[in-house]
């Protein structure tokens, strides 16, 4: 993670990466706010490239003026250069691409975002700030930084805070319309579960992602660390990793010498899958066994020693996940309160939780608005992927018996307690609901692009001049 991917480029790489040929997984260099939210489906194939404009004075040509319409909203060359500078600096594969073609296609992307933000707007879907915040927090958690090193890394990126939360924005209206436009719509059946289980006992699933739990210790390296300290950081992470090796308890190594927060959990991250990992993580520990120790590794961050825990194939009837018992109080938002209304009563219930002089469950049962207040806010033993990313994101952070700060999701705002955690093998009921949450993923992406596509086809689109750098 030598820098914080933008927002924007995140949804061309795939389309670049089959004009060139080449696959995008290689390049990934961190974890951005797409990797947190549930991955977002890719875009079909982009139309053909609009007949090119007669050729214009160099002078002209990187002026600012208009390359198309989207239903009469315009899009301007220096929107689409901007986002191809900073595709083409920030990922390898996009270098191999013409730069004539990665421009065509960023310009398509950008036409397909701008159907979709507009189908938000009408749809009156709408981000709030405090949703903002709690995203550029989590773009800073899932790249090992503190919110002031990520700003300062964007701004060194040439990207303006304005701008990044302006991203952050549009990522979240895109998966909020893209939930309510298609999250119902999408079925799963139990033939469909049946074979998925079948193919699963035969091998024939080798593409699904699988499930890793991977530990972690992080020797952070500072943001203007000098190339001396940056040598003696280093040294400090092999030697945490001989130990590791030579078989010391790698939870105690991590509580005493880790910089992260999860080394209160002895760095243990949680069995998922493995795309809901840092890619740079997988990359290091893909060809590790169990119980191996793999690193240090190099990212933004510092340097990490990774410890593979276990590992299993989803749906397996040997898969074990990381089950966690959890419970929440979610005050909705409507009329009668905000969102900062919410989050402000939250946080006074969790400071008299934490004071003794109220019941978590009590709370819950008087003031939680869906169906789990009856049951003290208990929503019962989880698998990964089971709830809404924010919400799950925030809930991995918790060693049991905290209380997490309020977090925002498209649902309202919650406050979490982590009851317990524990690794278990799946039930043959919970193996099917794994194999379900699976097949429901490929087809909601299947979904998405048909959606996207039809929402693009409506669209009046009018190309101007072609887009020139």
């Amino acid at each position: 993670m030598n820098h914080i991917r933008s927002i924007l480029t995140l949804a061309c790489l795939a389309m670049l990466a089959a004009a060139a040929g080449a696959q995008t997984q290689g390049s990934r260099p961190g974890v951005g706010i797409t990797d947190i939210m549930r991955a977002g489906p890719r875009l079909a194939p982009p139309p053909p490239a609009p007949r090119a404009a007669p050729a214009t004075p160099a002078a002209q040509r990187s002026a600012e003026y208009i390359v198309a319409l989207v239903n009469s909203e315009p899009i301007t060359n220096n929107e689409v250069q901007s986002r191809v500078d900073r595709l083409l600096k920030e990922n390898a594969e996009a270098q191999r691409v013409p730069r004539a073609e990665v421009t065509r296609l960023v310009l398509e992307r950008l036409i397909a975002e701008r159907t979709q933000l507009q189908a938000a707007k009408e749809a009156g879907i709408k981000v709030d700030e405090l949703a903002i915040d709690q995203a550029e927090q989590t773009v800073a958690r899932q790249n090992q930084m503190s919110l002031t090193e990520l700003r300062g890394r964007v701004a060194a990126e040439g990207i303006s805070a304005q701008t990044f939360r302006n991203d952050l924005r549009d990522q979240l209206l895109l998966t909020r319309l893209r939930d309510r436009e298609i999250e119902a719509k999408v079925k799963v059946s139990d033939v469909e579960v049946d074979q998925f289980l079948r193919d699963q006992r035969n091998g024939a699933n080798a593409a699904v992602a699988p499930n890793i739990n991977i530990a972690q210790i992080l020797v952070a390296v500072p943001e203007n660390a000098t190339e001396a300290q940056i040598a003696t950081l280093q040294q400090r992470a092999q030697g945490i990793a001989q130990r590791a090796r030579a078989g010391e308890d790698f939870a105690k190594l991590a509580q005493e010498f880790s910089d992260s927060p999860d080394r209160a959990n002895g760095g243990a991250l949680g069995m998922r899958s493995a795309d809901r990992y840092p890619y740079l993580f997988v990359e290091a520990t893909q060809s590790t066994a169990v119980d191996g120790i793999a690193g240090p590794i190099r990212s933004g961050a510092g340097f990490h020693v990774l410890k593979v825990l276990a590992k299993s194939q989803p749906g397996s009837a040997d898969a074990v996940v990381t089950q966690t018992q959890v419970r929440h109080i979610l005050l909705r938002n409507d009329a009668k309160r905000t969102t900062a209304q919410a989050v402000a009563q939250l946080a006074e219930f969790k400071d008299r939780i934490q004071k003794g002089t109220a019941d978590f469950a009590g709370l819950a049962r008087d003031n939680s608005q869906d169906a789990s207040a009856k049951e003290g806010g208990d929503l019962g033993w989880s698998r990964p992927g089971q709830f809404v990313p924010e919400f799950e994101e925030a809930m991995n952070r918790l060693a049991p018996g905290q209380i997490s700060d309020p977090v925002v999701s498209r649902f309202g705002v919650h406050l979490i307690q982590v009851v317990a955690r524990r690794d278990a093998k799946l039930s043959q009921a919970e193996q099917r609901e794994a194999a379900r949450a699976v097949l429901r993923e490929k087809k909601l992406e299947e979904a998405y692009e048909t959606w996207a596509q039809e929402l693009r086809t409506r669209a009046y689109v009018e190309y101007r001049e072609a887009p020139q750098s």
